[in-house]
């Protein structure tokens, strides 16, 4: 365990567990000054408090924890200017409200969706003027500033699936006259326009699982024709097209899970054939094909938890045979295959039914890390270099089969050399609070 920060019998509750400039932020309740903001270097004397916010034992429930190069953006209440937008170099002095855009102390959560596109924050923010509308900041309180009153007057355009394509910002919004369409910004109200009426006239597109392979946008959509199918665009109304009507007719495909590897996408996808199934897609409609049938037939294979490593997709799935495992693709359908059987009872009466179940699969290098429960051990940390001789659990910290507490243990985030987590012994657990825990350490 990296440090315990409430000694008491209680936890610390760490949460919003964040990299920016090689140090790891979090938010913690150490039982004196509530909810803060945290940091740590993987030291137990360099876990420290950053800022008491909201002094006193009242909290200043930092959120949306997001870097902006080596820069942390939040939002926090300081019990004055309500909920804002604030910014911390890791100092104290340097941990200051940027602005408020909603400049009232009713503790409402004005803005939310944070993220960073180069060095330039965008996020989304609620004004009495104009509704929720897209903000940007460049870490001043002038250079805080709406980009553009999409839905012109107070209603809202209510900007969401926040994705940068360079220097681009993608997102899904209305204007009061299109429904919720496909939108891009450059950060000025000239450069904030609508991509594609996709699905002409007031209905909603509803543009999801927005996703950048190099310079091109890949997404799913309802044109109401084809039902919810995959979309690409590179920023043109004219190169915003249908990639494939994966299940044909109206009834849609349902591409979701989008991830990139190269030049190539990956997806799960339901052809109303095979069920819902591994897919790949190279832009065309010609190369956009189910990888593998991993369940046979029309059984679906419970595809989740796709993550990237260097030309490699890992991902959990169930081939009706071994229950929910890890599993590895090379985009092939020879090269699709389990990595190994992490829970072999088989659904033989333990808790989990046989699965595995990898989650919270993250990528270090060329290992990936888990969360996973094989039947012995309880729900534990893991690791894998894509063999099942190097599939190994990494630390049985609340040893025996100590499953129904698999939530304990959240929030892989690398930084530097080491994964931080928040995890759960058995001493002081409390049954049912899904928040517990405190903050640990693995060195790499």
């Amino acid at each position: 365990m990296l440090t315990e920060i409430y000694s008491q019998s209680n936890e610390g509750y760490p949460s919003d567990l964040t990299a920016a400039g090689g140090t790891l932020f979090f938010v913690a309740d150490d039982g004196i000054n509530g909810f803060e903001l945290w940091k740590s270097d993987g030291t137990t004397l360099g876990t420290v408090m950053v800022k008491d916010i909201n002094s006193g034992s009242d909290s200043g429930y930092p959120m949306y924890l997001t870097a902006v190069g080596n820069t942390l953006f939040f939002e926090a209440n300081d019990g004055y200017n309500g909920r804002a937008l604030w910014k911390s170099d890791g100092t104290a002095s340097g941990t200051v409200l940027v602005a408020d855009p909603y400049s009232a102390s009713d503790g409402s959560s004005p803005l939310d969706l944070l993220t960073a596109v180069g060095n330039t924050l965008f996020f989304r923010a609620y004004t009495t003027t104009n509704g929720v509308e897209l903000w940007k900041s460049d870490g001043t309180s002038t250079g805080t500033v709406m980009v553009k009153d999409i839905n012109s007057g107070s209603s809202g355009s209510y900007p969401a699936k926040f994705t940068a394509v360079g220097t681009t910002i993608y997102f899904s919004a209305s204007d009061g006259l299109n429904g919720q369409e496909l939108w891009k910004s450059d950060g000025t109200a000239s450069g904030t326009v609508m991509v594609k009426d996709i699905n002409s006239g007031s209905s909603s597109s509803s543009p999801s699982e927005l996703t950048a392979v190099g310079n091109t946008l890949y997404f799913s959509a309802i044109d109401g024709l084809n039902g919810q199918e995959l979309w690409k665009s590179e920023g043109a109304s004219s190169n915003t097209v249908l990639v494939k009507d994966i299940w044909t007719g109206s009834t849609g495909g349902g591409p979701n899970l989008l991830t990139a590897i190269g030049g190539s996408l990956y997806f799960s996808a339901n052809d109303g054939i095979n069920g819902t199934e591994l897919w790949k897609s190279d832009g065309n409609s010609s190369g956009t094909v189910m990888v593998k049938d991993i369940y046979s037939g029309s059984s679906s294979s419970s595809i989740g938890e796709l993550t990237a490593i260097g030309s490699t997709l890992y991902f959990r799935a169930n081939d009706g045979i071994h229950q929910i495992e890890l599993w590895k693709s090379d985009g092939t359908m020879s090269g699709t295959v389990m990595v190994t059987d992490i829970n072999i009872n088989n659904n033989n009466g333990d808790a989990y039914q046989g699965h595995g179940y990898p989650s919270l699969i993250t990528s270090v290098g060329d290992t990936i890390y888990f969360k996973a429960y094989d039947g012995i051990h309880g729900t534990e940390l893991w690791k894998s270099d894509g063999t099942a001789a190097g599939t190994l659990i990494v630390k049985d910290i609340s040893p025996g089969d100590s499953s129904d507490s698999s939530y304990l243990l959240r929030e892989l985030t690398p930084v530097g050399n080491a994964i931080y987590f928040v995890a759960q012994t058995e001493n002081g657990l409390i049954i049912g609070d899904t928040n517990e825990g405190e903050l640990w350490v693995y060195l790499l």
